[in-house]
């Protein structure tokens, strides 16, 4: 379910969402398959929104989905006028980083991720270092474009985080005004899939283990959606959600 407008939002009794029977999840429309994306027809596909929604059948919630501005993110727990937030939780390709740590309290990891480089199928480049000189787009304050000041002597280019941030990242790769984009490696083989003239340059192991994040007061949730994950693992119902949408990467959770 995409995001309505919520109906004098209180938390429920048991504090465990903000409106009983759903889970307001801050999320962006932002195309970044397999993990999630938007269909014209307005439905959310993809590894997150599916386990979002086997989450929510064991609990008993529907899920609504907000659209934000990644900028937004971890300032959408601010209380509006209610005296609390409008979202119980961010689920949208987040990294749990220590700098993200002292906001929001994160589950489990639903996936560990590694990160790469793409660059024009033309482009010589295959390691860091070939990179010197060169212009690296990435998301502006992404764990992404924060590797680029470990590539001797690239410059970054950041890219504010709009709906549209991976098509105008690639349209600029493409017209020469990046050299190369970096980007969580699952995006960029699918982006190099499509675009015959792109390809990935390399792999960065990273291993980014990617989480929910939640207020910190929000224990009873936190604690409710760690005991899910966990059955979801040992049930074999994460690896089959990751095997229909990832299934060039191993399960990291085996």
């Amino acid at each position: 379910m995409e995001s309505p407008a919520l109906a004098s939002p209180e938390l429920s009794e048991s504090g465990l969402t903000v409106e009983p029977g759903y889970l307001h999840i801050a999320a962006s429309d932002f195309d970044a398959r397999p993990m999630t994306y938007v269909t014209l027809a307005g439905d959310r596909l993809g590894y997150e929104p599916d386990l979002a929604r086997v989450v929510c059948e064991r609990l008993g919630l529907t899920p609504v989905w907000h659209n934000l501005p990644m900028e937004d993110f971890y300032r959408c727990f601010a209380p509006g006028a209610e005296g609390h937030s409008r979202y119980d939780l961010i689920w949208f390709n987040q990294a749990i980083t220590p700098e993200r740590q002292q906001v929001v309290s994160f589950t489990q990891p639903y996936g560990l991720f590694n990160e790469a480089v793409l660059v024009k199928k033309t482009s010589s480049v295959s390691s860091p270092d070939m990179l010197r000189g060169q212009r690296v787009g990435g998301l502006a304050d992404s764990t992404n474009i924060a590797l680029v000041a470990e590539f001797p002597e690239a410059v970054a280019v950041p890219y504010p985080g709009s709906d549209q941030v991976l098509p105008e990242m690639l349209a600029a790769l493409r017209a020469g005004e990046i050299d190369a984009l970096i980007d969580d490696e699952l995006v960029l083989v699918v982006a190099a899939e499509e675009d015959p003239s792109l390809k990935v340059a390399f792999t960065l192991p990273t291993q980014v283990p990617f989480a929910i994040g939640l207020p910190p007061a929000r224990a009873a949730l936190l604690q409710k959606l760690d005991q899910t994950l966990t059955a979801l693992k040992a049930d074999g119902t994460m690896a089959e959600l990751w095997n229909q949408w990832i299934p060039w990467q191993p399960f990291p959770f085996s």
